[in-house]
This record gives structure tokens, sequence and C-alpha cells, in this order.
């Protein structure tokens, strides 16, 4: 069931949550730490959704579970890769083109931007936190495509950290494990979350809150996922344009033979 001053109230919690984190972003001159925010958006939300909801049921506390544990692993691995790391080129070059007082701009543009983001794709969560219709078999599906997408975006980024953490792999292009069926396990992983979730808010009546997902998927496809970060890449190496010959952008598939 929706509830509008809920879910109003969300929003209201999202843009707090991003004032404190763009103030700490001042005081350290980066704004790639709300790269490690992104995930808490979501728990600081559905933990909302949950405690204001007076009758979330057994799928509501599922779900907060499920959101908890993929926010902190997200957050604690991208706070882990960044630290003591120079602010990340994609913010160097909003920086850049955003001077003189990006540092102000930076509130809007980049934290209060990801907020009301994070805002609209909770709507699966909003839907699924304030029904207590009871658990079934479509529950089961969504469990299981949310384990799927855990595990492609966990096991990807360790992968992938163990691949640069080896100097031998400096300049190279990782194609192993995970990363030999799709170009971006990780980005995979996060749409099957996502539409996971929506699996759970549809078992709990809130089919509604499909624009959640879609945005989710078009974010990472054609927004700040796949497509910025490949044009970041195939600038600085050469041979990840063979990667791209023989590789799928998304869904897992096996490698082409060039």
């Amino acid at each position: 069931m929706f509830q509008l001053e809920l879910y109003v109230h969300g929003l209201f919690v999202a843009l707090s949550l991003a004032v404190v984190v763009w103030l700490v972003s001042v005081a350290k001159r980066d704004v790639s730490i709300v790269d490690s925010m992104w995930s808490i958006f979501f728990l600081v939300m559905a933990t909302l959704y949950l405690h204001e909801s007076p009758d979330p049921g057994q799928r509501g506390y599922l779900l907060l579970f499920l959101v908890s544990l993929w926010a902190f692993r997200l957050s604690f691995f991208i706070t882990r890769r960044n630290w003591k790391e120079p602010e990340d080129r994609r913010y160097q070059a909003i920086r850049a083109d955003h001077e003189p007082h990006f540092w102000l701009k930076s509130l809007l543009i980049v934290f209060g931007l990801q907020a009301v983001l994070a805002w609209i794709i909770s709507l699966p969560l909003h839907g699924t936190m304030t029904s207590a219709a009871p658990l079934g078999w479509l529950d089961a599906l969504a469990l299981l495509l949310w384990a799927i997408g855990f595990g492609f975006e966990a096991i990807g980024d360790q992968q992938l950290a163990r691949f640069k953490a080896d100097a031998a792999n400096a300049g190279q292009v990782m194609d192993q494990g995970l990363w030999r069926y799709t170009r971006h396990p990780n980005y995979f992983g996060e749409a099957c979350l996502w539409w996971g979730y929506y699996l759970f808010a549809v078992a709990a009546g809130a089919w509604w809150s499909f624009p959640a997902p879609i945005l989710m998927t078009i974010l990472l496809l054609r927004v700040s996922g796949v497509a910025l970060l490949e044009k970041d890449i195939s600038a600085r190496r050469p041979a990840y344009q063979d990667y791209i010959r023989r590789t799928s952008a998304f869904i897992p598939l096996p490698p082409k033979t060039l």
C-alpha cells in the first residue's frame, strides 16, 4: 500500500543524510565519499519505512535484512577501495566543469541528486514495508534473483580487487572469472538485486513500483554505469577494444572466439 506521507518522509531523511555527507566532503575536498553512501541511503530509508509501517509483516523484516547485507557490503567495499586515494576521476571532471564554487554546487548536483534518485528507486522498499501480505512462491523467486545478483556483485568486486592488487597486471584488462562472461558482472548483479526487490514488492501488492528497477537499470547501462566507465577505460587502455569484441557488455554469455 502506497503511503504518501511516509514516502515523503523518506525523501526528507535522504536529503538530511546528503547534507551531512556533503559537509564531510567539503572538509575533505573530495566528493567521492558519496559513492560509499549510495547504498546507505537505501538502508536508512528501508529502516524508516519498516519502523513507521503499522504492520510490515515477515516480508518487511526479510527485506530489511537483505538490504542491510547488500548496503554494508557495498559501502565497506567502496570505502576500502577509495581509502587514501585521490578524488575519483569522474568527480574531478565534474569539479573542473563547475568551478568556481564547486564545493557549494556539489550539494545540489552530486549529493542532492543522488539522494533524490535513491528516494525514487526506494519505491519497491516502501511498497514492501507497508504490506502485511503473507509470503508466497513469488518471494522465493525474488530471493533467488537477489542471491544471484548479490553473488555476481560481491564476487565480481573481489575478483577485480585481487586483479588490481597484483602489480603484474598493471595496464592489463581484467578478463578472468566472472569478467570472462560479462564486462560488468557487478553492474549485472546490481540490476538483478533491484529486480529481486521489485518482485518482493509485487508479492506485497506494490506492482506500481516498477519505475524503480527500470530507472536503476537505465542508470547502470546508460548513465553512471557501463557507458560512462567504458568511455573512460577505452580511452586509457587500447586493449579494451578487443575485450569488448569478445565479451558481453552486461548479461553473462560465453565469450566469442575472434
